[in-house]
């Protein structure tokens, strides 16, 4: 077995803890006081906090410190503006599930072109293809963030 493996006692374990510490770069200080551009600043530091983190985090159950620092900020912020705790508590995993889509993708355009969508005999897809093509991923965090966050 894995030394580092051995000292987290199993593969899932490791991955747990490297979320965590991915996680664990996201900064909580100068955060704005109103809850909703509080939780889009959150949301955005989640996003860039690491290179690959998206690729760590996504696919594990992280119920580690900085995991939940994070989760406690962005869900107090959502509660403050007063979403019930039901939608808090979905909104929090639809926001985390959109930042680590939207992440893998943006650490995946590297290995793939544009070029590679071709959506063939599919007239819907065809026309909005040039907007599915846009490497705009600013634009697109801003929309889903604002689009998941609405109230």
């Amino acid at each position: 077995m894995n030394s580092v493996v051995w000292h987290a006692g199993s593969q899932a374990r490791q991955s747990e803890l490297m979320a965590d510490a991915v996680v664990a770069g996201v900064s909580l200080t100068g955060l704005p006081r109103d809850w909703h551009a509080r939780a889009t600043e959150i949301a955005r530091r989640a996003l860039l906090a690491h290179r690959d983190g998206a690729a760590v985090v996504a696919g594990t159950y992280a119920n580690e410190p900085a995991t939940l620092d994070v989760a406690e900020a962005f869900v107090g912020a959502l509660l403050e503006g007063g979403l019930s705790e039901r939608e808090a508590a979905w909104t929090c995993w639809s926001v985390v599930y959109f930042i680590l889509g939207l992440c893998q993708e943006e650490q995946a355009m590297p290995h793939r072109s544009s070029d590679d969508l071709t959506p063939g005999q599919r007239p819907a897809l065809e026309n909005v293809l040039p907007f599915l093509a846009e490497e705009s991923f600013d634009e697109r965090f801003e929309f889903g963030v604002a689009k998941l966050l609405a109230r």
